[in-house]
């Protein structure tokens, strides 16, 4: 472990949330490329933000619960006023203690109405990690949140293809489709399967496509269609080399332009 993996860990979640000046948040992401403790450490906030999000399950709060709230907020006894206070802040000092035992008295009624109907949150059990399917698509829906879709942005294949030399001990292909409707946006590195892997970004008028890219030692696959939450995945296997194209634009679209990427030509 080196001298950068405390403050790396101590702030990875703001990391993932993109709260980080752009300086620490570039220097986490060179440590996470190069030190296999922190980037373990990253997957697993990444699988349980993952987890979280696609195995709770909510429910609405039945009409009888919201107006036992709003009675029981209506109807509670005045409380006794404290003892004066020295100062000019004594009245909004008594104000903010009477909100504040209010709001304390909704959680528990909230809470304990829960309880009594079954009105909870339900957290799966999971008995296995996510699949690889999970990762990625999950992946993909990071990348839509702001800051999160590339770490080199550029519509030019010589400089993101260059950005991954020794972020990643293989070199992913950049071909450019710009002339066919889907321009090259950029690049990423991102985590998939407990690794790092090459993420490369393209646009398709208003939608965004994710071309993952890993070495993988199994045998050639064609390619094969996945639809999950109103988004596509087409994957394959070939030269050693692992590819998922994702997006939500329409199928038969995405088809077409994942047999680009397998031709690397239009």
């Amino acid at each position: 472990m080196s001298d950068r993996c405390q403050p790396t860990r101590a702030t990875l979640g703001a990391y993932v949330d993109g709260e980080l000046p752009p300086d620490d948040a570039a220097a986490i992401a060179d440590h996470l490329t190069t030190c296999a403790h922190c980037s373990a450490e990253y997957q697993t906030v990444l699988d349980t933000i993952a987890l979280t999000r696609t195995q709770l399950e909510r429910f609405t709060a039945p009409d009888v619960l919201r107006a036992r709230i709003r009675a029981a907020l209506v109807t509670t006894p005045a409380e006794q006023e404290p003892a004066p206070e020295r100062g000019a802040d004594r009245n909004d000092a008594r104000g903010s203690s009477r909100w504040a035992r209010r709001m304390v008295l909704a959680a528990g009624l909230v809470l304990a109405a829960a309880l009594g109907s079954g009105t909870t949150l339900l957290l799966r059990q999971q008995t296995e990690p996510p699949s690889i399917a999970a990762q990625v698509l999950s992946s993909h829906l990071r990348s839509l949140m702001p800051n999160h879709l590339t770490d080199v942005a550029s519509n030019d294949q010589h400089n993101v293809k260059p950005w991954f030399n020794g972020r990643l001990d293989y070199s992913p292909t950049v071909p450019r489709f710009d002339d066919v409707g889907y321009p090259l946006i950029g690049g990423r590195v991102d985590y998939v399967g407990g690794r790092p892997v090459a993420v490369v970004v393209y646009g398709r008028r208003q939608h965004l496509i994710n071309v993952f890219s890993w070495p993988s030692a199994g045998a050639s696959e064609p390619l094969t269609a996945t639809a999950s939450n109103g988004y596509t995945m087409y994957r394959w296997r070939s030269g050693g080399i692992e590819h998922w194209v994702v997006s939500d634009v329409n199928a038969a679209e995405l088809q077409t332009f994942a047999g680009m990427i397998q031709r690397g030509s239009p």
